[in-house]
């Protein structure tokens, strides 16, 4: 890699600029914490929304009072610079919790309403946590018997749980800690197929927060959506842009994530003026007529590749942002408006140029600052790093000193993301350089889905791979060779694997195969098994084997479900969910029965249906409704 590098950089013209480039400079200062610039609301707008869920409204002063409450309760147990799991939904209750805990000093970990019980055991195991706040029916058994102190959160709106519980458990010998300055951490994939922890500090979250104020002018009146998944750090950006801005919060409720309509039609009805989406959950939109009645002016989306840019319908300006956990939730952005001159350019959008806070830099593998117009890979500097992982040997390979001519640093972070800066400094996403890939929106390391199979007993080992399907979308898919004597079911191995996994890290099918491919240093060929997966179906029999005396709702269903999932075995008589069907693909399944039929039905009722016939009997119903309904 190196040699390539280094080869592409002597053909370029010595005049070439170095790929190097600071964000440019904010002015005016603001308070000094974040905390503070949320509690400078409560004094001067009291009355002013804070969070609007529904019908339900709550202002600065009684957020203020609620996290006060909180506060207070967890005083003396939670210790300034303890980590503190957070298990809740998009809700009030969340946005009183994150408050609560800044002002405890604690170091909140959010980890999602459901994180699954195998994947709370092993972070607990690895990190120190001293309590999970959450709904008590839905923690994992083990904190059900811990000591558990109730907490008056708020109980209304759409994600919102009935009672809520801090349980305290004992913090495992040798977990790590975090630093004391850290104001949060979150968790990304881990190449050791256990989670790692990303802790960030106040001053790079705040910087991150001046920058989103004057590129969007967030302010009173404004609403900002929560629509992001809160195990993920982009919701750390809504949550705390609106409230240190005086605008109100949006939380969304989980059915409109993944459903295109039903998202806009949310967007209108609480009149959203600013949102971050997740690139997999936009580019849905993109391809349907813009609706012309939307308040929604800035519409940051990130977390995957961007393949096309908004049209000129696009009432919004779109930024397409770029950003790792270790760089505090964005690096770069790419402002696309309808009246560019490009608007109607057909071709990926770059990840643009850096925030304030940030530098960037491509350099080839030894750390050499390549010419633009290279290939290379991306480092960040600045003030937006993260303190680091709480494992201090990781930190130390991935923070590295940077390079030379770059005295103003002290260190840069090795994304081992492949990127090109243009003459302009923009920059371009080109992949990945190792094994890390992304599914909508999440970094998935193969290693730690390959981890989360092989706890089964009945299984020797597994390799996971990403194939991609014809417009670039990839999908993960797990081989797995059976331990001696074992016959391990796929649809077992799936349902074991989602309390370790995040849904996104889920494979959409299990191959059982009685030996690996080897490349010539004797090593898993997994190009050979991605090829297998993108050319070969799991059992040609199946897949020619469509039902007799099926309806054409229920082969519509069933084709599109087995093209989704790349499972030709799948019959009509299957779970969606269990054949390995996410949200996110229920989303693309919606699209596509929609394309076929001018049906549009609703993510809820796919995704509660028992089996693939039930869905194709809730389509037919509302086709028959539909043409029964024409003039």
């Amino acid at each position: 890699m190196t040699e390539q590098l280094m080869d592409r950089q002597n053909t370029e013209p010595a005049s070439a600029a170095p790929s190097v480039l600071h964000g440019a400079p904010l002015t005016g200062a603001a308070e000094p914490t974040v905390l503070a610039r949320f509690e400078e609301w409560v004094r001067t707008t009291p009355d002013a929304p804070a969070v609007i869920d529904g019908e339900q409204r709550w202002s600065y002063a009684q957020l203020d009072e609620a996290a006060t409450s909180v506060a207070e309760a967890l005083a003396g147990r939670v210790r300034p610079g303890e980590l503190v799991g957070v298990c809740l939904d998009r809700s009030a209750a969340l946005v009183v919790t994150a408050v609560a805990l800044a002002r405890v000093g604690a170091v909140y970990l959010p980890l999602g309403p459901r994180p699954g019980e195998r994947r709370i055991d092993a972070v607990t195991e690895d990190i120190g946590v001293v309590c999970l706040i959450g709904d008590p029916e839905l923690l994992p058994q083990r904190q059900v018997a811990a000591e558990q102190v109730e907490l008056t959160l708020p109980a209304e709106g759409a994600n919102a749980a009935a009672r809520v519980v801090a349980s305290f458990g004992a913090v495992a010998p040798g977990a790590r800690t975090a630093p004391p300055e850290a104001l949060y951490a979150v968790l990304t994939s881990g190449s050791t197929g256990r989670p790692k922890a990303v802790a960030v500090a106040e001053p790079a979250l705040a910087t991150l927060l001046d920058w989103y104020r004057a590129e969007t002018g967030i302010a009173p009146g404004d609403r900002q959506s929560l629509l992001i998944g809160v195990a993920f750090d982009p919701h750390l950006l809504e949550l705390w842009g609106g409230l240190t801005s005086g605008a109100a919060l949006i939380p969304a409720p989980d059915e409109v994530r993944w459903d295109p309509a039903a998202l806009t039609d949310w967007w209108r009805e609480a009149e959203v003026t600013l949102a971050v989406a997740a690139t997999p959950m936009v580019e849905p939109l993109l391809d349907r007529p813009w609706p012309q009645d939307l308040l929604v002016r800035h519409l940051m989306v990130g977390g995957d590749r961007m393949r096309r840019r908004p049209g000129p319908d696009v009432t919004a300006t779109v930024h397409n942002a770029y950003g790792p956990a270790e760089a505090t939730v964005v690096t770069t952005t790419h402002a696309m408006r309808p009246s560019d001159p490009d608007v109607n350019v057909d071709a990926a959008p770059p990840i643009g140029l850096p925030v304030a806070g940030a530098t960037v830099a491509v350099t080839d593998t030894d750390g050499t600052v390549l010419p633009r117009g290279t290939d290379g890979e991306l480092r960040i500097g600045g003030t937006c790093l993260a303190l680091g992982y709480l494992d201090p040997e990781l930190t130390a390979r991935r923070f590295t000193p940077p390079p030379a001519g770059l005295p103003d640093l002290d260190r840069m972070y090795r994304t081992g993301d492949r990127v090109r800066m243009l003459d302009d400094g923009r920059l371009e996403f080109l992949g990945r350089l190792d094994d890390q890939v992304k599914i909508s929106g999440v970094r998935i390391e193969p290693a730690e889905v390959e981890a989360a199979f092989e706890h089964d007993p009945a299984v020797r080992s597994a390799v996971v791979t990403a194939p991609r399907d014809a417009e670039g979308r990839a999908r993960l898919v797990a081989y797995v060779l059976p331990a001696a004597g074992a016959t391990p079911d796929p649809d077992d191995l799936l349902t074991a694997v989602r309390a370790w996994l995040p849904e996104q890290a889920v494979p959409s099918a299990v191959r059982v195969v009685d030996a690996f491919p080897l490349d010539a240093n004797g090593k898993v060929d997994r190009p050979a098994l991605v090829k297998h997966a993108e050319e070969s179906p799991a059992n040609p029999a199946a897949e020619a084997a469509l039902p007799e005396g099926a309806s054409p709702d229920e082969l519509l269903v069933l084709t599109s479900v087995r093209d989704l999932l790349g499972r030709p075995e799948t019959t009509l008589e299957d779970n969606f969910t269990d054949a390995g069907g996410t949200s996110i693909l229920a989303a693309r399944l919606l699209e596509a029965l929609e394309k076929a039929t001018q049906v549009r039905l609703r993510a809820p009722e796919l995704l509660r249906q028992p089996d693939l016939r039930a869905i194709a009997a809730v389509l037919g119903r509302r086709r028959t409704t539909a043409h029964t309904a024409r003039p």
